[in-house]
């Protein structure tokens, strides 16, 4: 199904970027040798926007939102191209799932199988990135660099895992509210 795009959707993308950024804010840090992972509730965001919006308009609002967190913090300012695509794929991947079929994101299973597998594609993008910058950028051997990716599988891992507990029952709910109040995503 193509997405309709309208004033009223790409102002709630933007608001679910604007939400993305800062969600990113609420973070424990976890240092690491070579850099710091957090655990931070800004993948929440990154699936509810996929959940709510669809496939495009939700990967826009998790990639823009996160790209723009990644420019407020200097530690995190190179690493902004990388993490505007990455956390697109998650906002698109579960929106993408979870709309197929025209079940537009109110079919349980599917915004569950939608958010882990929109995760666990930023994991593989985010560990891949991170283990060829070790061996390319800090020259450290195999042994090394795996050593390294770890903690930063398993903070990615918990907060992939975090993010769908949370985001899923968070999109029926805002859906049944907006219900309520007679409006409409779409």
């Amino acid at each position: 199904m193509k997405e309709r795009l309208s004033l009223k959707r790409i102002t709630i993308a933007g608001l679910l970027a604007a939400a993305v950024c800062a969600a990113s804010l609420v973070s424990v840090p976890i240092p690491t040798p070579i850099d710091n992972t957090r655990l931070h509730l800004g993948n929440i965001m990154c699936i509810l926007s996929g959940l709510l919006m669809g496939g495009f308009l939700g990967g826009c609002s998790a990639g823009i939102g996160s790209f723009f967190f990644d420019l407020l913090n200097p530690e995190y300012i190179a690493s902004a191209p990388f993490t505007l695509v990455f956390k697109f794929f998650i906002g698109f991947i579960a929106g993408s799932i979870a709309f197929a079929g025209g079940k537009n994101g109110r079919n349980t299973a599917s915004n569950i199988l939608g958010g882990a597998l929109g995760s666990v594609a930023y994991v593989i993008l985010y560990l891949g990135k991170s283990y060829i910058e070790n061996r390319l950028v800090y020259n450290l051997d195999i042994d090394t660099s795996l050593a390294v990716l770890a903690p930063k599988a398993i903070a990615s891992l918990a907060n992939g895992v975090i993010a769908v507990i949370v985001a899923v029952p968070l999109a029926a709910f805002i859906r049944a509210a907006m219900k309520r109040a007679n409006l409409s995503l779409q």
